[in-house]
């Protein structure tokens, strides 16, 4: 292994490379990575730099959203069938066709969704910002929510609009149940429950804190607590307890595992280094578009 990570650290310098790990990653290639975090996040990072490649370690959407910020760079997926589980390739072709029979509404777009969406969208939204992405909207305009119903059910709570929402989610989160949860309380009494907003909203109701990936790591640095439950993807595991020694961090259930996240491996890291593929290309209308909608949501945020 350490052979291999020695040949990476030679090939960034000489691709003048980037390598972004999103916080679901394995632990061996966070380790490596010059940047982790969430999608968005990192995508932005990576195009305030003068890297010439970025190597996204993540899944599909994500290499495209830095396609999208920094067009002027090699945007390299390693694991190129890594995808989402959160929407079928039907989804382009479904919002479409909604947007045809809802012309007025105001459809607003999780980043976490292919670019080709995003580029049908009036505005995207985080899993920060989403309320008040939502909040910024005229109150006699119909929303359109999509791809994770989940999360825009959190947004509903959050700021009392009612809304049309995708009947999508992410099977990781949507699969912790009350009772797994429940169990987990029990294991660990008084134990803060910090959780990702795509958790179902009767999960999300047994929580203490509801927040992005970073909003929970945040969560837990600040905290006076000594033990949490995390409500999340396992991978981010890993810099909780690098970034937070001497606390502890349970998950709330074994399950908790995006089998995308896991397809890349150093070794493939390397040999996307090597030949400079898999590359991901955004079109450059839909890239325009997708920008548009994105720089909406900076206008409302700033994040």
């Amino acid at each position: 292994m350490e052979d291999i990570i020695d040949e990476i650290l030679r090939l960034k310098k000489e691709r003048k490379a980037i390598v972004l790990a999103h916080l679901y990653q394995p632990q061996e290639i966070q380790e490596i990575a010059d940047y982790t975090g969430d999608s968005f996040g990192l995508s932005r990072q990576a195009a305030g730099t003068d890297a010439e490649v970025i190597v996204f370690c993540g899944v599909k959407f994500m290499a495209e959203t830095a396609n999208i910020l920094a067009p002027d760079k090699i945007t390299l997926l390693p694991a190129a069938d890594a995808t989402c589980r959160m929407f079928t390739d039907s989804l382009t072709g479904e919002v479409a066709q909604l947007r045809k029979e809802k012309p007025d509404a105001v459809f607003v777009a999780y980043v976490n969704t292919p670019a080709a969406v995003k580029a049908m969208a009036d505005i995207c939204c985080t899993s920060s910002n989403a309320a008040a992405v939502v909040a910024s909207i005229p109150e006699d305009k119909e929303i359109v929510f999509l791809p994770d119903g989940n999360l825009g059910s959190f947004a509903e709570e959050q700021t009392g609009r009612r809304m049309t929402c995708w009947k999508g989610g992410c099977p990781t989160h949507m699969g912790l149940t009350k009772e797994e949860l429940a169990a987990a309380k029990a294991k660990y009494p008084g134990a803060p429950v910090l959780m990702h907003p795509e958790c179902r909203p009767e999960v999300r109701a047994m929580a203490d804190y509801v927040g992005s990936t970073t909003g929970i790591i945040k969560y837990a640095e600040k905290s006076d607590a000594s033990d949490f439950i995390i409500a999340t993807e396992e991978g981010v595991l890993y810099e909780l307890e690098t970034r937070c020694p001497g606390k502890h961090f349970h998950l709330a259930a074994r399950h908790l595992l995006c089998p995308n996240m896991k397809k890349t491996t150093l070794e493939k890291v390397r040999d996307a280094l090597k030949t400079l593929e898999p590359r991901v290309v955004v079109p450059q209308d839909v890239r325009e578009k997708s920008v548009a909608a994105l720089e909406k949501m900076l206008a409302i945020t700033g994040k």
